[in-house]
């Protein structure tokens, strides 16, 4: 019997796991090499022993033997899957990340991932950045992950009022689809998002307190033709192309079920975008049509750029919130800026239940 020890994030050029059985049998000495697949997202480099074979991996040996260097080509490798590329950006020859992958092997005996040692180094990031700034009298840094229409109204209200608190405090702001800031949230790249948990794990891995509601207006260019018909329906939007959100994100879902509630076919003609910026650009220089959030688009509305077609949806989105990882001890400008996303968020939710103009 055999079992495997792997390094995530290689390419694969070998047979897949389930081949194994079909080679022949490893020894201690002359162990076989694959890459197997692991996730989704990649591959894992393996290296097959016999099951006699113990691995004892001792803390105080493993930590007065690792080194930076060590963690910073693991991540390389997890972001560029490439040995090559990885050297290049640590500013070493190949033959150099050869040996420190060798290294690493020889420490782990192959059991270590990519992305323990990308949060490694985020985490030593952050450390040396918020040093440096209290050396020189700042306040630390704060990075936040939001999505586009809380970026536009809750998250921006946010930034402003912590900043009349803490005129010194490093702010990082980083817009983006709630699926990929939760990776971030998890290697450690933010300190706080906010969105949606778009996985079943996420519940696992962090908290989430609900924020708000997301109303969603169908937005089109002034000129647009459909602005002149005194009544429209769903159906009158089924043969107009569309610049939709990517299928990942929960106003791409709501489109969705909304057209197949309806019992439409979803439009031949479509452009995907998670960029409100680009959205813009387009429905003003064509006819087609957007799903989008009403904090994205209402000032644009408000000033005659974009015109909104009054057409009711019979499905909502979810709400969006502070999600931040589970029994983590935040920090003081965490806790700040938690506070004051509260209370913008019950401002907006007042506005979202007034009347409609």
């Amino acid at each position: 019997m055999v079992f495997c020890q792997g390094l995530d994030g290689l390419q694969p050029t070998r047979p897949l796991m389930r081949q194994v059985a079909h080679f022949k049998q490893p020894t201690d000495k002359h162990p076989i090499h694959y890459l197997v697949k692991s996730i989704p997202s990649g591959y894992e480099y393996a290296r097959v022993y016999p099951m006699s074979r113990q691995i004892s991996l001792h803390m105080s040996s493993v930590l007065a033997t690792l080194r930076l260097r060590h963690l910073q080509l693991l991540d390389a490798l997890g972001r560029t899957h490439n040995l090559r590329i990885a050297a290049e950006q640590m500013h070493i020859t190949q033959p150099a990340a050869t040996k420190i992958l060798s290294d690493i092997e020889t420490m782990f005996g192959g059991l270590v991932s990519v992305r323990y040692a990308s949060e490694a180094v985020a985490g030593l990031g952050k450390f040396l950045s918020e040093f440096s700034t209290l050396r020189d009298g700042g306040y630390g840094h704060l990075t936040v992950g939001a999505i586009s229409a809380s970026a536009a109204q809750v998250v921006i209200a946010g930034i402003k009022e912590i900043r009349q608190q803490r005129p010194q405090l490093v702010i990082k702001l980083l817009e983006q689809s709630s699926d990929q800031l939760a990776i971030w949230l998890e290697e450690r790249r933010l300190d706080i998002m906010v969105g949606r948990l778009t996985e079943p794990r996420h519940q696992v891995l962090f908290d989430f307190e609900v924020l708000s509601g997301e109303p969603v207006w169908v937005v089109v260019g002034q000129h647009h033709p459909l602005r002149e018909r005194p009544r429209l329906e769903l159906a009158d939007l089924g043969t107009w192309q569309w610049i939709l959100y990517p299928p990942a994100t929960a106003i791409r879902q709501l489109f969705d079920e909304t057209f197949a509630s309806a019992g439409m076919p979803a439009p031949i003609g479509m452009v995907e975008t998670p960029s409100i910026f680009s959205t813009l650009e387009l429905l003003q220089a064509t006819d087609m049509i957007s799903l989008q959030p009403r904090a994205a688009v209402e000032k644009y509305v408000n000033k005659g750029i974009l015109g909104r077609l009054p057409i009711a949806l019979n499905r909502s989105m979810t709400s969006y919130g502070i999600v931040t990882r589970k029994d983590e001890v935040m920090s003081q400008p965490m806790r700040e800026f938690i506070t004051i996303l509260r209370s913008v968020a019950g401002g907006v939710r007042d506005q979202d239940t007034a009347p409609m103009r």
